[in-house]
């Protein structure tokens, strides 16, 4: 219904796209902070069980970090695509 009103007030398709992108990569962004807490923390654990090396370096945070939001953003290309094409009478219609 949103992106109803946000078209017939007159946002661009462009505008929707952009708007599910950001939402996209902001949860993702989100799940890869918590996934990264709970693998340092797991890893942590591990080391002070086991007599096992465990490190979480810098790159390794990156890395992760950056996975997410690409996989984020993959993932958020097909339903931002659908909803920027969406006619506005239509998606007034969806509640």
């Amino acid at each position: 219904r949103e992106i109803g009103i946000r078209r017939a007030l007159g946002a661009k398709k462009r505008d929707i796209l952009m708007q599910f992108l950001a939402e996209a990569s902001l949860l993702s962004m989100v799940g890869g902070i918590i996934g990264v807490a709970l693998g340092w923390a797991i890893a942590l654990g591990l080391s002070t069980a086991f007599p096992l090396p465990t490190r979480v370096t810098p790159g390794l945070v990156v890395a992760g970090l950056t996975i997410s939001v690409f996989t984020g953003l993959v993932a958020g290309v097909f339903p931002a695509r659908k909803a920027a094409h969406l006619p506005p009478i239509e998606a007034l219609r969806y509640e």
